[in-house]
């Protein structure tokens, strides 16, 4: 899917070695951001796209900048990500029918890492790419329409899972991003980040057809919400998800913030 792993441990070390520099340099400084942009997902509907943005998305932030390489947000962004098997280019997944929408709240504590000596807080270039990691709490509520109808997923065990699955569960954020300030205080960014959360339910298949499908009335007729495919393809106990443990879904956003500088003069 994504290359989580090798990318997230790379952010990591690079990062927690910027910490012991932090009260080295600069001066600390506030800054609060806002941002928009789009949302995507891969997982059992999407399996091959690392791309693919399927909703929009919206967030804010406050950050303390240590100095001027390193700095420290609370995040909260909200998404929106949707997939459905009738459009895939894939015979297979259109047979399986399957489709869901689901909104993402997500809260996380960030590390950020600019590359150069970004002139806010004392440094002297106007524009840096920069690298991020952390981690945090995502809530999702994966849902789908019949006959005008919603119905939140998590809540009909559709795979036969004893106890449901849920909701609320960690997850770690990562990516990268370009910073330019263009006005005194006020700076513009836009970046792309990757999330990996400890869940394969964000889309609310995983494993295998159930026993007992999960039924709802439409009109004179019940739509089996287990298997909506034509042909109610799904055997008890064959491969309805892609076995992979964890979905993806990730954020691509333009933004502005505005940095509370001291007016302390600097001496190099």
């Amino acid at each position: 899917m994504t290359p989580n792993k090798p990318l997230f441990l790379i952010l990591f070390f690079l990062l927690s070695g910027q910490l012991v520099r932090a009260q080295e340099m600069g001066e600390p400084s506030w800054e609060l951001g806002l941002m928009a942009g789009g949302a995507g997902y891969m997982g059992d509907l999407n399996q091959n796209n690392p791309l693919q943005i399927s909703g929009l998305s919206g967030g804010a932030y406050v950050k303390r900048n240590f100095n001027q390489y390193l700095g420290v947000r609370l995040n909260y962004t909200l998404g929106q990500v949707q997939a459905d098997d009738a459009n895939s280019s894939n015979a297979q997944f259109r047979e399986r029918n399957l489709r869901f929408k689901t909104t993402l709240n997500e809260f996380s504590g960030i590390i950020d890492f600019n590359f150069f000596n970004f002139n806010l807080g004392g440094g002297t270039r106007q524009f840096t790419p920069y690298l991020y990691a952390g981690a945090g709490l995502v809530v999702f509520k994966p849902t789908v329409k019949v006959d005008g109808e919603k119905y939140r997923l998590d809540r009909l065990a559709t795979e036969g899972q004893e106890n449901g699955y849920n909701n609320v569960v960690l997850t770690i954020p990562y990516g990268l991003g370009l910073r330019y300030n263009y006005k005194d205080t006020w700076s513009v960014f836009t970046e792309l980040g990757y999330r990996t959360p400890m869940t394969d339910y964000i889309d609310d298949v995983s494993g295998r057809y159930p026993v007992n499908p999960v039924l709802v009335r439409s009109g004179q007729n019940w739509v089996n919400l287990s298997d909506p495919s034509a042909n109610q393809i799904g055997y008890p106990g064959t491969q309805r998800g892609d076995f992979r443990k964890r979905d993806t879904y990730l954020f691509v956003s333009v933004g502005i913030s505005f940095t509370f500088v001291s007016s302390k003069c600097y001496s190099f």
